[in-house]
């Protein structure tokens, strides 16, 4: 799949990633999802864009660390079209209280939205098994541990 990615950083938090590492890890997160174009926005933000777009589009209160916003493509087309909303002091947060390096974490977090722009979810227990499983394999062939165990 051909990707043109725009990345967007609207955060002052040091360690958000260079747009080079974020484009190698939405490639890594479509591959094997076929032919044809993934149009994405990657925009890191601080905790109030964060928690209005939380608020607004799930209802939720406070930040949280990434929102997936996907687009319907033309009749006909083949791909996907989105947004990723990741909120760098969440994700610096929890890579901490996890133990995780930053750059891990930013990786998950933008696999994991990427899978979600492909229509992976997590809502109901086997789904969530499937995602995690993609999200588990596409991270150890970029370098990363498995972000659901933590003691390995």
């Amino acid at each position: 799949m051909r990707l043109f990615l725009t990345v967007q950083k609207e955060t002052r938090t040091p360690g958000a990633p260079r747009p080079p590492s974020i484009t190698r890890w939405a490639l890594a997160a479509l591959a094997g999802s076929g032919r044809g174009s993934a149009v994405v926005t990657v925009r890191m933000v601080d905790e109030a864009e964060s928690a209005a777009l939380n608020k607004r589009y799930r209802g939720k209160r406070g930040p949280t660390n990434v929102l997936s916003f996907s687009y319907g493509l033309a009749r006909g087309a083949r791909g996907l079209a989105g947004d990723l909303v990741i909120c760098a002091p969440v994700v610096v947060r929890e890579a901490a209280r996890l133990g995780l390096r930053d750059r891990a974490h930013w990786a998950h977090l933008v696999v994991h939205g990427i899978l979600h722009l492909r229509g992976y979810d997590h809502v109901r227990e086997t789904d969530a098994q499937a995602m995690e499983a993609v999200e588990i394999r596409t991270l150890k062939h970029l370098g990363f541990q498995n972000p659901y165990d933590l003691h390995a």
